[in-house]
């Protein structure tokens, strides 16, 4: 069995790689800041002196969301994070790195983008930039990959600001659907990620980067519809500004070339799984924090 360090394990996208089958097909270390602390490098020195894996997937990160309570030296820490890490490659195999559509800069319009794109535009604002820098030195190390991850959805995100999970949320307590702006999107289903990191632990693979998306793009118009449709409440949607904005969708065509069994659960299929699981928990979600759209 191979062992995998998971970082972030207590975010969105690593609390979810956790509880999947991944962690019945690999033993999964998932250390605590308290015994990992991958900002810190006397901490990250002190933990590869006693460990080594087959693998590494990356998902810690500080946010800089609407939601994150610190916006300080966000560049900073993602970067430190990466390169604490990286410092370390001789103690395990391959390198995961989940990364992010913004690589190819969030503040421009990220239309069927295709890694022959990446770097063509540098990201003004820290996320971007961080993105940007770590997929940049990726490029040239052995045995590590960065996987650009558009829009993700799924159990455990942030359903005050995340669109899917807020607007199922909203219906469940028969509030309308809000957008700022329609916009085109790449959504990708936690689900769906799974055998594609399994994919990338079990192969060598020909580049470093890779666009994980699914076939299609949505509007988060039609994301709307969907969901109203599935609560089978007639509640409004209600979009604030005409016209599209920036688009944020990629093409998984080199992803698509290399792992042959790739496939997606339908975005209804998700959406209504996605639905089920909020709506078993619905006493406990805080109807207030839908009231004022962040």
């Amino acid at each position: 069995m191979k062992t995998i360090l998971l970082t972030g394990a207590t975010g969105f996208i690593g609390r979810n790689i956790a509880e999947s089958y991944l962690s019945d097909k690999y033993e999964i270390y998932a250390p605590s800041r308290a015994e990992l602390d991958i900002a810190d490098t006397e901490s990250v020195n002190d933990f590869f002196a006693r460990k080594a894996f087959d693998a590494v997937i990356h998902c810690a990160t500080k946010p800089g969301h609407r939601n994150a309570k610190d916006h300080s030296n966000l560049f900073y820490t993602n970067t430190r994070m990466f390169f604490n890490l990286e410092r370390h490659k001789n103690k395990y195999g391959k390198f995961i790195n989940c990364g992010s559509g913004a690589v190819y800069d969030i503040n421009t319009n990220i239309s069927n983008a295709s890694e022959e794109d990446l770097f063509k535009n540098l990201g003004k604002d820290d996320h971007s930039f961080c993105k940007y820098v770590v997929s940049k030195h990726i490029q040239n190390i052995p045995n590590f990959v960065d996987l650009n991850i558009f829009g993700i959805f799924g159990k455990y995100e942030d359903y005050e600001i995340r669109f899917i999970s807020n607007a199922i949320c909203k219906t469940l307590f028969g509030l309308p659907i809000t957008l700022r702006q329609n916009r085109r999107f790449s959504y990708l289903y936690i689900d769906d990620l799974y055998h594609i990191l399994e994919f990338f632990i079990e192969n060598n693979v020909k580049h470093r980067s890779y666009n994980v998306v699914p076939d299609a793009a949505v509007t988060l118009y039609d994301l709307a519809v969907l969901v109203r449709d599935i609560s089978g409440k007639d509640v409004p949607i209600s979009v604030a500004r005409e016209g599209f904005g920036l688009d944020y969708y990629g093409s998984n065509s080199r992803l698509q070339t290399e792992f042959s069994a790739l496939h997606f659960i339908d975005i209804d299929s998700a959406i209504k799984q996605l639905y089920t699981s909020y709506r078993k928990i619905k006493n406990s979600l805080i109807s207030d924090s839908f009231l004022l759209d962040k």
